[in-house]
């Protein structure tokens, strides 16, 4: 398949708005560069005049490849936190590509992350878009995925941390879901406990309560929609959820 049919099968509602035109620029990096330039460009033409997009009331379904670029902008952010870019990190963003789709489209997918890492990105203007179009179940997991990043070369630094929880507001993540998926990438007393979304004080009813919450919430199946590629992820969530339950299990004794 070439590179324009697959940006064209992938994007919905993220071809649109400024999102859109952050592709459009990225595309036109890469018009260059590839074998079907001609087919390219009225893509790249269609993404810097940045379509209307509906409101999430009326929009369509977030599609695999919605997400994933929504991924790949939210990664570069990221990345560029503390000033510098990590390999640890990049290496990081293409081994997941590499797991979740595969070498040929993991590959179109960083070359386009390529030049999207060039540019300056409007962070809150981005989030938005995605807020207004896009699950709540698939916003936890951009989450989950952009604290690996920041974990990748081992350490999350502050600045990492605040873009983080900047985006995670702009994208109308409530804050104990916030803490809870923060807490799944750090080792402390009691992130068992915030990653149930409940505190130390919690009598084991609570605890049993919470647990239910928290897998309902972050089952894999809340993201099927998204495609398989993405179930990884989601289960990982579901795991560490399962984990902080047996933690509190065996501490309390019930």
């Amino acid at each position: 398949m070439s590179f324009s049919k697959w940006i064209g099968a992938a994007l919905g509602w993220s071809f649109g708005g400024p999102i859109g035109a952050i592709i459009g620029l990225a595309l036109g990096g890469l018009v260059d560069k590839l074998a079907d330039k001609e087919d390219l460009e009225p893509v790249f033409r269609q993404g810097q005049e940045g379509r209307t997009y509906r409101t999430r009331a009326s929009a369509p379904q977030t599609r695999s490849g919605d997400f994933e670029v929504s991924l790949l902008i939210l990664a570069s952010i990221v990345i560029k936190a503390d000033g510098k870019q990590d390999q640890r990190e990049l290496d990081f963003v293409r081994q997941q590509f590499l797991h979740m789709y595969g070498k040929e489209r993991a590959n179109r997918a960083f070359q386009l992350f390529k030049n999207i890492n060039k540019q300056n990105i409007p962070v809150r203007q981005v989030c938005l878009q995605i807020r207004q179009m896009m699950d709540h179940p698939a916003r936890l997991q951009l989450l989950h995925f952009l604290f690996g990043i920041a974990k990748a070369d081992g350490y999350v630094t502050n600045a990492e941390v605040t873009q983080i929880y900047t985006i995670s507001g702009y994208l109308g993540i409530r804050l104990a879901d916030y803490e809870s998926i923060k807490a799944m990438f750090y080792n402390s007393s009691d992130n068992a406990y915030k990653i149930l979304e409940i505190d130390s004080s919690a009598s084991p009813a609570d605890i049993k309560a919470a647990y239910r919450k928290m897998a309902k919430k972050y089952h894999p199946d809340r993201v099927i929609h998204l495609g398989k590629e993405h179930q990884a992820g989601a289960e990982e969530k579901f795991r560490q959820v399962q984990k902080a339950y047996e933690q509190l299990q065996k501490e309390r004794n019930f």
